[in-house]
């Protein structure tokens, strides 16, 4: 007799390496642990293999809360995170996968002690971090001096945050990369050092400590036990790491001895950020025991594509050489588009582009404009317009770095943390009677609130020695903040719904033409937050969000069929059947300065290699020939050195001659 039992269990996923990987992928995910580099290039599935790898690991029974995942977007470890729950059907939520920063955060709330924080420490994104350094360089009377003396506090902290990724002594970065700043340096470390004691004061870190103190940490009585708490480690984008980042991978996979790092050093194309191209390049000589894998089988370009890519990244002396192999069958080559000017530039590429939507019946969000830089576009965006062609900017400002969702966050960290005295600024100034200076020490006051219990009745005796308009601001303040304190408003989501309600509605009426768009805004961010279990952890999260740049601005999908102009540095990772590449002309791609510095110039053609490889059929090549003086005669501009490097048998591209004739009338 067959007796079947009904159970609610989803059925296991069949977990089939065999049948769902190629053999390099699979030798990359059932290689025996260990140091292990995987040189993964462009769209030959990493994403895959690196999932694999873990669910195999899990399926031999490593419990996944002794994995550590660091990815560059949480969003990547999320969904990585949710692959291996549908091949292994397990609950993966105990794996530390997550941002650097992610991970950091996470051990510092454990350890917070250790390195002289309190476990509610706040996290400051840029624009508070920058205040801060503001303020210090106020009191010490530096703001008298020229601007083109001493740096403002965002050229401060970029230098700060930079230092300490690249392991550089803040004098020595100054001297290499702001040099008109060196008669400046005992002033600024004054102010670095006086940054660091009010942050600590303050009860908060920025972005760079998260990993500055999880570095420290390490070092500690805490060390052993945190690496003790890994059997294995894994890195995605390794191309990307920091040499701080690149350190904290080594020094956590120490005691387990299991590394895997997974990037391609052709796409290391971050240093500007502070990416360390030695952390990859160098990856055997640090570990001399390691494997170095590839995946070269390439299932996003056509053979043509990946033919010229292959002979242009062939010219870089540093590195790993390999060569990407298509699945694809051919199609037509690359075509290297000579015009006369920049708007000629921008015609050709429009009327391309309408040409092959039609032809091919080809949404827009299905071609992209790739660049330099920025201003590279401007002629293209003047012609996109004239001729009604809708286009998205891969720029802008992100959802959470816009006023008015910054304006009710401060309310859920000033609730979290009574010492983040910069968030009591940032709402109180939003009320009617209370100004900057009167708001600065309210602040003040309220951030010596020793609990946040006691937060509503310290704004009653502020608002009872308060006069006018200020006063009634308080007393409503104490009220909200009774009722934020609420069982019943735990959720981050129902808190900034109480504070739409009780305040931010009617602050944004009187304050923007566009209040009604803000406040549906605010109810996305609170159907957002319904997904965290408290508000410390939304806070650290939507905090993390800002040094997140390898995240889209755009999101997953445009919502309108638009095409796409991007620089390249944002456009990696991404890909599109088909892609423009505009100004491949000498000093401008390559960069005058890159070609002076070697290093520079072979990580110049990494970022051509980048945009080539972005193209999955069709690869144009564009570039002026002429640029037209502001006051004097025409320049004639040369062609990229990318180009005429790998101009020989055989050939690589098609060289396209480019005529006009006139426009049919009404066209």
């Amino acid at each position: 007799m067959k007796y079947v039992i009904k159970s609610d269990r989803p059925a296991k996923p069949a977990f089939d390496a065999e049948r769902d990987l190629n053999p390099q992928q699979r030798a990359v995910v059932e290689a025996e642990p260990g140091m292990l580099l995987v040189l993964a290039g462009a769209g030959t599935g990493k994403t895959r293999t690196l999932t694999y790898r873990v669910a195999r690991l899990v399926a031999r029974g490593v419990r996944p809360d002794r994995l550590l995942l660091c990815t560059f977007t949480n969003r990547a470890a999320r969904e990585m995170v949710a692959r291996v729950e549908a091949l292994l059907g397990l609950d993966m939520a105990r794996c530390w996968a997550g941002t650097f920063h992610h991970v950091g955060n996470r051990l510092l709330r454990r350890h917070a002690d250790v390195v002289g924080l309190g476990a509610d420490f706040g996290i400051l994104d840029s624009e508070d971090a920058r205040s801060i350094l503001a303020a210090v360089i106020a009191e010490l009377g530096l703001k008298a001096l020229s601007a083109r003396r001493f740096p403002e506090p965002k050229l401060l902290h970029a230098l700060i945050g930079l230092a300490q990724g690249t392991g550089t002594p803040l004098p020595d970065l100054v001297a290499a990369r702001a040099t008109q700043l060196v008669p400046q340096l005992p002033a600024i470390l004054d102010v670095c050092t006086r940054y660091a004691e009010r942050k600590r004061a303050l009860n908060v870190v920025d972005f760079d400590d998260l990993l500055v103190h999880w570095h420290t940490l390490l070092d500690s009585p805490v060390g052993d036990e945190i690496t003790g708490s890994f059997d294995h480690v894994l890195c995605d984008e390794y191309q990307d790491v920091s040499a701080l980042q690149a350190s904290l991978c080594d020094r956590m996979a120490a005691r387990c001895g299991s590394l895997t790092c997974v990037g391609d050093d052709a796409q290391s194309i971050y240093s500007f950020r502070g990416a360390d191209f030695e952390s990859i390049a160098g990856f055997r000589e640090r570990h001399r025991d390691a494997r170095v894998l590839e995946l070269t089988v390439n299932y996003r370009s056509t053979p043509e594509i990946l033919e010229l890519s292959n002979r242009s990244i062939a010219r870089n002396s540093r590195g790993y050489p390999k060569e990407l192999r298509a699945i694809k069958h051919g199609g037509m080559r690359p075509a290297v588009i000579p015009l006369r000017d920049v708007y000629q530039q921008a015609e050709f590429v429009a009327q391309r582009l309408l040409e092959l939507h039609h032809e091919q019946n080809l949404p827009l969000s299905k071609f992209a404009v790739l660049y330099r830089n920025h201003s590279h576009s401007l002629e293209l965006q003047v012609e996109l317009t004239r001729r009604q062609i809708p286009y998205a900017v891969r720029s802008g400002v992100r959802f959470f770095e816009q006023a008015h969702i910054k304006d009710v966050v401060a309310y859920l960290r000033a609730h979290d943390n009574p010492r983040d005295a910069l968030a009591w600024v940032r709402l109180l100034k939003q009320w009617p009677g209370v100004g900057s200076s009167s708001a600065e020490a309210f602040a003040t006051a309220l951030a010596a609130v020793p609990a946040r219990e006691q937060l509503p009745s310290a704004l009653q005796q502020l608002a009872a020695s308060a006069r006018g308009r200020a006063a009634e601001a308080l007393g409503r303040l104490a009220t909200l903040f009774e009722i934020l304190a609420r069982p019943e408003q735990a959720s981050p989501g129902e808190a900034i719904r109480r504070v739409v309600e009780a305040h931010y509605a009617e602050y944004a009426e009187r304050s923007f033409t566009n209040a009604d768009v803000r406040k549906e805004d605010l109810e996305h961010l609170a159907a957002y937050a319904e997904r965290y279990g408290g508000s410390q952890e939304f806070l650290a999260e939507l905090a993390l969000f800002e040094g997140l740049a390898a995240e889209s601005v755009l999101g997953a999908e445009a919502p309108d069929d638009r095409v796409i102009l991007s620089t390249i540095h944002q456009a990696k990772g991404l890909e599109w059947p088909i892609v423009f590449a505009l100004w491949l002309v000498e000093g401008r791609f390559p960069t005058a300065q890159s070609l002076r510095i070697a290093a520079e110039l072979e990580e110049e053609r990494r970022l051509f290699y980048v945009a080539c490889t972005r193209a999955a059929d069709e690869l144009y090549l564009c570039f002026p020939t002429i640029e037209h003086g502001r006051d004097g005669p025409a320049t004639l501009l040369r062609p990229s050195r990318f180009l005429t490097e790998i101009d020989r048998a055989p050939a690589v591209f098609d060289r396209w001659q480019i005529s006009e004739e006139p426009a049919e009338p009404g066209a």
